[in-house]
């Protein structure tokens, strides 16, 4: 994939479908320390070790509508290509962690892309569904949980609305052009 949000697009809908009430995602990402790390963890279904073993292999997914499943591979990949590491913990009937570790200036780095936008259309089209995103940079972080966000708005206000996500479109904007010292990443 050109760029990583679209992985993080496609682990988060595995999530989706593996039943999850509850999709974190976090990116951790420093300049000075040459790293990004991206961390999708959800409370879905889970898998068993054979499972988890199977998941990288572009010939196995679960899904119907196709025979092989690209995305955990390419994003293994990506991270690996760049001499990072890549890992996936599950348990069954408690969730999955996927932790992809890449080197910033390695000449194989994927570009991040618009973690923003993913985030923001996972949260449109999966309106019932909670998500924890949090971004880290050496300038800062900042957190955006649609639970609290519940909270605030209420029950009868449905995240998927213009004005909400309007709303998290600009606070997203905001906060990350905050933790990029100013700058737009």
């Amino acid at each position: 994939m050109r760029e990583l949000s679209l992985n993080v697009m496609d682990v988060a809908q595995n999530c989706i479908t593996a039943k999850a009430n509850v999709v974190t995602i976090e990116v951790i990402e420093s300049d000075k320390k040459d790293f990004l790390d991206i961390y999708v963890k959800d409370d879905g279904c889970g898998m068993t070790k054979e499972q988890v073993e199977s998941v990288i292999d572009p010939f196995f997914t679960t899904r119907k509508t196709r025979k092989v499943g690209l995305g955990v591979p390419l994003f293994k990949m990506a991270a690996e290509q760049t001499g990072g590491t890549f890992s996936i913990d599950s348990t069954v009937n408690v969730g999955t962690t996927l932790y992809a570790h890449f080197i910033k200036s390695s000449v194989d780095m994927t570009p991040l892309g618009d973690i923003n936008s993913t985030v923001k259309i996972l949260i449109q089209c999966n309106p019932d569904i909670d998500f924890l995103f949090s971004y880290t940079t050496d300038h800062g972080s900042f957190t955006l949980d649609t639970k609290e966000l519940r909270g605030i708005l209420g029950e009868d206000v449905p995240l998927n609305t213009p004005d909400v996500l309007e709303w998290i479109d600009g606070f997203l904007e905001e906060q990350t052009n905050n933790i990029h010292g100013g700058a737009t990443p």
